[in-house]
Parts: structure tokens; sequence; C-alpha cells
């Protein structure tokens, strides 16, 4: 037999964990593994193996089977009966073009079986929602060593459908369930559109379940139609919710956040945030109305003062913003908005005229054109294997105030992930992020809309802003470029637990090209621990060219990937 019939078999067979006691134990599993081994073989298309099992020695007996499997079958032609009434002729041709079963293939019950759910899934899309297989016949011939199926389906009806009907209670507005509905009254059944209204429920987050079914054949309307049944389960509308952080490149916060779910029976979400950390203080609040006038779009309002403290920069401020998101596809997204800023800035800038350090105290209002795009044709939001992910923002931007400039803030990250075993044990991943600012100077544009590099989102193994050049008080110095590459390997070594090597660089330019001339980089390991939700993160990095002020080492630990 060929290499991958007897590997097969032996994961039919199984092991044992010791050898048997006597003959008759060994009598007893030759035999055992004589049944597994004919049952395989009979579900590959051998259906004239030659099987025998043996047991030889006295004092340490051995069972042993010995195996010819003989020829393999070959399917025939399938034969397909429609049980009345038949579907329409161009129906039947469709769907039997969904079979995928040829004749002198070889006659596996695996493929006999998953061709008979090919039809009634093929059924399925094409609007006959009751469709079903009656039991099948196939028929072995030895003589011509042949398999013939013959499948017997009951396509039912054609299924129209009807709008959406609520059936639990609760404070969400059945109009607007009906509103998200993707199809209208009298449109054929597609199971993917019942999918769809699944999927736009589900988005929202204010449910702890979500069910959509087509209503039974014995609802359905007088006209002919069939409603689409939906049940949501609701999470709590009041959540509150406390927290603390500490990192020793961001320092430690504490996090108080109060949510309110479905308060206007949309599907709504107002979040209330306090925040006291010692990089990013804020009193904030955030609105979101899922679905806003057409599904897929999302109205985000929100507003906050706050405080930031970090090495370059502190800001003092009050922002307010309005964005709209729009889903395309499954994952994908693009976003447009504004954003509003008013604040007091204290900076430390480097004065290209003068080669000094200077100390810069404005006050600033911040116009912000918003938008942004990201497409994800990965295979997992935390923990992707194989696939894409592209993220682009444009910032058109307008500063007044005690000083006045326009610029446009552009930044682009791609990351990829290729496995390079068959199982996915082993997977590659690589990250690339560009950034440039258009129009401004190094002087003019708030510090907070310039580029910093460094950090566990960043460059591993230095700490928050700590890639940039900085100035003689040890100040990091933000830039009008960015650019940032690294490069993974992540490998399977346990059960649950996956070893990570890792090797990053970036650089922070002074002018709206990149450069690459003072790249930093940063290597290191770390450990994924792999949870159903996506696996829980530890890193541990180095500085490759360690500077006066920069750590040993930073350690992160997170949830989801590096990216």
């Amino acid at each position: 037999m060929d290499a991958a019939l007897r590997q097969q078999l032996q994961r039919a067979i199984g092991e044992v964990d010791g050898p048997p006691s006597n003959r008759f134990e060994a009598r007893r599993r030759a035999r055992g593994a004589l049944e597994a081994a004919e049952a395989l073989l009979r579900s590959e298309g051998y259906y004239q193996p030659v099987l025998d099992d043996v047991v030889e020695g006295e004092e340490t007996p051995i069972a042993i089977i010995d195996v010819t499997p003989g020829p393999r079958f070959a399917l025939t032609d399938p034969i397909v009966n429609w049980i009345e009434p038949p579907p329409a002729p161009a129906l039947q041709e469709q769907v039997l073009g969904d079979l995928a079963l040829e004749a002198g293939e070889p006659g596996r019950a695996v493929d006999v079986i998953s061709g008979e759910g090919r039809i009634v899934a093929g059924l399925n899309r094409r609007g006959h929602a009751d469709a079903r297989a009656e039991p099948r016949r196939v028929v072995v011939d030895h003589a011509t060593l042949t398999v013939e199926p013959t499948y017997n389906i009951n396509a039912g009806p054609l299924v129209r459908l009807d709008g959406v009907r609520l059936e639990t209670r609760g404070p969400t507005n059945p109009n607007w369930v009906a509103g998200l509905a993707p199809w209208s009254a009298g449109e054929v059944y597609d199971p993917e559109d019942v999918a769809e209204l699944e999927r736009r429920l589900l988005e929202t987050g204010v449910y702890d379940g979500v069910g959509v079914a087509l209503a039974p054949t014995d609802q359905t309307l007088p006209d002919g139609n069939r409603p689409i049944v939906v049940t949501l389960t609701d999470r709590p509308r009041r959540i509150l919710e406390a927290g603390a952080t500490f990192s020793t490149a961001e320092g430690s916060g504490v996090d108080l956040i109060w949510t309110w779910h479905n308060r206007f029976g949309r599907a709504d979400t107002l979040i209330w945030q306090a925040r006291a950390a010692d990089v990013d203080s804020r009193l904030g609040v955030d609105f979101r109305l899922p679905h806003w006038r057409r599904p897929g779009r999302t109205l985000r309002l929100s507003a906050a003062v706050l405080n930031e403290d970090t090495d370059a920069y502190r800001r003092t401020a009050a922002a307010v913003a309005a964005d709209l998101q729009q889903r395309i596809g499954k994952t994908s997204w693009f976003s447009y908005g504004v954003g509003l800023d008013a604040g007091q800035y204290d900076e430390k800038r480097f004065d290209p005229v003068t080669g000094a350090p200077i100390e810069l105290k404005r006050d600033l209002f911040i116009l912000t054109g918003r938008g942004s795009a990201y497409l994800d044709y990965s295979n997992d939001p935390l923990d992707p294997t194989t696939g894409w992910r592209l993220t682009t923002s444009a910032q058109p931007t307008a500063v007044t105030g005690e000083d006045t400039t326009v610029f446009l803030r552009a930044e682009a990250q791609a990351t990829a992930y290729l496995p390079i075993q068959d199982n996915a044990k082993t997977v590659l991943a690589g990250r690339v992020r560009l950034g440039s600012i258009l129009g401004g100077d190094e002087l003019t544009v708030p510090s907070d809309r310039l580029f910093y590099s460094g950090g566990g989102g960043s460059v591993r193994g230095y700490e928050y802003q700590g890639v940039a050049p900085r100035l003689p008080d040890n100040t990091p110095r933000g830039g009008l470029s960015l650019f940032e590459v690294a490069a993974e390997v992540r490998r399977d070594v346990l059960r649950n637990f996956q070893g990570v090597v890792f090797v990053d660089a970036g650089a922070i330019g002074f002018d709206q090209v990149p450069d690459f001339s003072n790249l930093r980089y940063g290597a290191g390991f770390g450990l994924r621990y792999k949870l159903p939700f996506g696996p829980i993160r530890a890193d541990i990095a180095f500085p490759l060219d360690k500077r006066e002020g920069d750590a040993d080492f930073q350690v992160y630990v997170s949830i989801g990937q590096a990216f």
C-alpha cells in the first residue's frame, strides 16, 4: 500500500500504553485493530481487503494484523431523484454543478456524504430553505468494482421573505431592527442575508446573544412570505468598571468607566470615563450610535478634558470630535470626521536656526479633518496566521492662536502573516509603518501631532517615545516623518504555548521624507499563552544600540499578538 494509506491505518488503529500481558490480551487487541482497519479501508473505497490477525510469541506475545487493501472501488455517475415537486430544470442543473463528484474518482464514503450536503446547501443558497435529503442508496458492485450513489432530495418550496419579527421584550425598537434587514418583502430567501442581519446586530456590542432564524413553515403568512424571527439577549443596561495599569515605560494609572447600553432603543452606547494617570489623565464622554441612517455606519461623538504629561511635552486641553465609520465587508471599514481641540502646550523644542533647545508655552486652537481606512484580510483578529492588513489615515489640520499653520499628517501601516508549515505551527509575521507631515515645520506643528517612536506597539526595547533623537536635557524630540519595521517568528511549542523571537527597528526624521540613517534596533523573545478568545502576550526586548538614559531591557504584557 502507499504511505498515505499506511499512515491512515496507523492512526485508525491507535496506540496503547504497554505490551499485552498474555496471548489472550494480544488476540483481543489484534481483533480490535483489525475491525478498525476494515472500517477505515471501507470508508476509503477498499471493499475487498484481505485481513488477518496474528499473535506471535509465548513469553512476550505480539499482536499483528496483516493487511492487503485490494483494489480501490471507483464512483459511477451519481443519480439524483427529485421528490415531487422537483425544482425548476435550470435550478437542478445549477445544484448538480455543486455536487463535485465525477465517475472514476475513488469511492470514498466521506465524498459521497459531503456531495449530498453540497446539494442541500446549494438549494438553500438559491431560496429553498426547507430542502432536505431523504435516505440515500449506495450500491457497491463487487463485480465491476464500482460505488453507485443515488440521492433522494426533497427541495421543498421556493421561500420568499417577509419582514423581521422581534420576539424578545426589551428596550430595542422593533422598527429599528426591521430597518436593518438587507432584503425587501417578497425577495427570495438567501442565508447570507440572514447571516448579515445577525452580524449587524452582533457588531453593536450591546447584546449578549443574538438569534436570527427563518420562521417555521406553519407561520407562513397569507401572501406566502415567511418572516425572519429575531431574539435578543440584552447586556446589563448599566455597567460600572474600574481598572488599574502599571507600566515601566508609561507609568501607572487608574480608570473608572460607566457604560449605558441601549438608552434610546437603537443599540446605542454611552460611555463616561474618568482616568488619572502619569501620562494621560482625562474626564470624557463617548456616544456611539450604530447603523446611523444606513446599515454598517456608526456615528461616534466624543468630548473630553485632558492632561497629557509626556517626556516630550505637556498638554492641557478640551477636545470634541464627531466621526462616521462605515463597515465594508465583514471586518474592514473606513471613517471620516472632524475634531476641535483647544488647549495650552508646554513644549521643549530644537531650534534648527540656532541649534539650541528652546521652551515654548502656547495656547492653540486646532481644527482637524479625520479620515482613515482599515482593510483586514487576515484570518483572526487577535492571533492571525495568514493574510494581511492595511491601515491608512490622513489628517488635514489648521492651527491658530499663538501660532498659525496648516499641514497634512499622513500615516500608513501594513502587516502580513505567512505560515511556513502546512499546519501553521510556525508563522512569519511582518510590519511596516510610514508617516509624514506635509506643509508644517518642526517648531509650529503642535507636539502631540509630531511623530514619536518606541514602546510595546512600536519599537520594543525602548521606552515610550524613546527612539527619537533627544535634546541635551534628554527630552525626546518629535519629528516630521516616521519609519518602523518589525519581523517575528512565532512557533507553537506546546499545546497552549507559543514561543516568539522578534527584531524591531524605527527612525524619526525631521524632514517630510523618512530618515533611514538614524535607525535604532531592538530585539527580544516572548511567550504566548493561547486562550479561546486569543493569546496572552509577554515579551522581553533589549535595545541593540543603547544610549545614555535607555534601560537595559523592557517587558511588555498584553492581550493579542504585538501586530
